[in-house]
């Protein structure tokens, strides 16, 4: 991959951090009106919705033959995806957006480490290093600095 597809890519992944802190945002004071659990159910319902009108107007380019084809167990995604944004609502609403944000950030880099790491579902092994290791504890430090306690 060249340097400047791989500078595309930090930024779209940059935009989606920042999307998911106004998403998270959102969500929160969605739920302060109508509940967590109806919160959660209406932004599932949009985002089905959304994708839904997607597929009919031809944007989506997969093959649904291979549905099959995927393990059982990788579709449990979308239950992870409900308990996701019930952790969001909940911290953020809790602890303030930048530190339930960078809190959020620290458990999926650690995890992406460590699924990098023994190659979880398919990727590719990447080492587990003590660099990599001390990055995490500065993200947690950042976590706890933004407390303010």
């Amino acid at each position: 991959m060249t340097i400047t597809k791989s500078l595309l890519f930090l930024l779209v992944a940059f935009l989606a951090g920042v999307a998911m802190a106004g998403q998270g945002t959102m969500n929160s004071a969605v739920s302060k009106a109508i509940g967590l659990s109806e919160s959660t159910f209406v932004v599932h319902l949009i985002a089905t919705l959304t994708m839904a009108v997607i597929l009919i107007l031809g944007f989506g380019n997969g093959n649904w033959s291979n549905y099959t084809n995927v393990p059982w167990y990788y579709y449990t995604g979308g239950l992870i995806g409900v308990g996701i944004t019930y952790g969001v609502v909940i911290s953020i609403a809790k602890l303030g957006a930048a530190a339930a944000t960078t809190s959020i950030i620290v458990g999926q880099v650690l995890t992406a480490c460590l699924l990098d790491h023994f190659g979880i579902f398919g990727l590719e092994k990447t080492p587990l290093t003590w660099l990599k290791l001390l990055g995490v504890g500065f993200l947690a430090l950042g976590a706890k600095l933004l407390l303010g306690k």
